[in-house]
């Protein structure tokens, strides 16, 4: 027992990556996917778990052996400038841009928390105040205690769900088929929801992430192992809690078009109702308001790290040209969040659709790096986990190439307001 105690100790960046995946993004569009399509897109998440799991233990384990993260060695790898400038092109298009969406849809997401408890309050005040915190926060270094207490109402709410998925007595055949039988329904933005479960939880900016964080933690062969019970553990238990809110949603709302009734935070309070009665709005709106503000934060410093890393300008936070990237992913977040005229729940499926479709660059990227034996030696890539990249990597395509339509028709409702 003393052993598994002191394991559990250990766990560290995988808890940080879930908790990063684990934000308004993922309630919403598992809500929506639960509400609209009952228990069948529930080997959509299970994918996106495996994934998940996969391309983060690369990713860890590359931070680890090389001690740097993904951006830095994909610079000791290329020493061309310029191949370096195509890749940073790349980067800075998959991660700054992805991350723009992602932050846009974690400030709406702690917007319609709030909402959901005081509907009077203006999005665009709130917005502005948020973004505010955040930049305060972000510019002293001194956001790690708000993130980890953050991080905490995260959790309580996932215990919420976990609650609320057993109360709501599920039917246990149709889960079971819903997780091994791949089934695309044939509805309108099928696509568009699978894209969106997908990019919900294999987040691209987390690989980037998980490489800095895993090097700052471990090293050696030691560090290698530890980071594998770290990576399964924390995020299989964020891919359960998804797959438990859409049992719950399926529940609450009959898995049957719900899509158009869900609005905002207190109609996807329903689904809480079982387990929390009248109370169900309010801890709907403060998990929200608390997964929107984790990411909110963690969001924009990700991007910082990941774009100035493939520059080669180091990872100092106090720098101005390292504040220069959060900054302009904060305030194009906060300004798209608070003047978008589309409904909340759009906004953030839009965010986790656009994901999707970025995520294959930065898998490929990825896969680079963990096949140079010069960089990675003992511990690069085996075969299988080049034929499991590589397997992943075609899923992804193939779904972004699926989701382009219901994609371009959303990013125009968007513009349209």
């Amino acid at each position: 027992m003393s052993k598994i105690t002191e394991k559990l100790k250990d766990i560290g960046p995988g808890a940080i990556v879930a908790a990063g995946f684990i934000g308004p993004g993922t309630v919403t569009t598992c809500t929506v996917s639960g509400a609209s399509y009952g228990y069948t897109l529930l080997w959509a998440m299970l994918f996106s778990t495996i994934a998940t799991i996969i391309l983060q233990e690369m990713s860890a384990r590359l931070g680890i052996v090389t001690q740097k993260g993904l951006g830095d060695a994909l610079r000791t790898k290329f020493t061309s400038n310029a191949v370096r400038i195509l890749l940073a092109v790349l980067v800075i298009a998959a991660v700054f841009i992805g991350n723009i969406a992602y932050e846009t849809g974690n400030l709406t997401g702690a917007i319609m928390g709030v909402q959901a408890i005081w509907p009077a309050i203006p999005k665009h005040i709130f917005g502005i105040i948020l973004g505010v915190l955040a930049f305060i926060l972000l510019w002293s270094g001194s956001y790690k205690h708000v993130e980890k207490v953050l991080t905490l109402l995260v959790v309580l709410m996932s215990v919420l769900f976990f609650a609320t998925a057993i109360a709501v007595r599920p039917d246990m055949g149709e889960v079971v088929k819903g997780l091994f039988i791949p089934r695309v329904p044939n509805m309108e933005r099928s696509w568009f929801y699978i894209a969106g479960l997908v990019g919900t939880t294999v987040v691209p900016y987390n690989l980037y992430l998980h490489a800095s964080s895993a090097a700052k933690k471990w090293k050696g062969d030691a560090g290698v192992r530890a980071s594998h019970l770290d990576t399964i553990l924390a995020i299989g238990l964020g891919g359960i809690v998804s797959m438990c809110i859409i049992i719950t949603a399926s529940a609450a709302f009959g898995g049957g078009s719900a899509t158009a009734s869900i609005k905002n935070g207190a109609d996807m309070a329903v689904q809480l109702q079982p387990v929390l009665g009248s109370w169900a709005t309010a801890a709907m709106g403060l998990g929200l308001f608390a997964a929107g503000a984790t990411s909110m934060i963690t969001a924009p410093l990700s991007a910082a790290f990941a774009c100035s890393g493939i520059l080669g300008w180091g990872e100092d936070m106090k720098h101005n040209r390292f504040k220069i990237f959060w900054v302009i992913v904060l305030v194009c977040g906060v300004l798209a969040a608070s003047t978008l005229g589309a409904s909340p729940t759009e906004i953030i499926l839009f965010a986790q659709a656009a994901n999707a479709l970025l995520l294959p660059i930065t898998a490929v990227l990825l896969l680079i790096c963990c096949n140079d034996r010069s960089l990675m030696g003992k511990h690069s890539n085996k075969a299988w986990n080049n034929v499991l990249g590589i397997l992943l990597l075609g899923v992804t395509l193939f779904i972004a190439l699926r989701n382009m339509t219901a994609f371009t028709e959303s990013l125009m409702k968007l513009i349209a307001g």
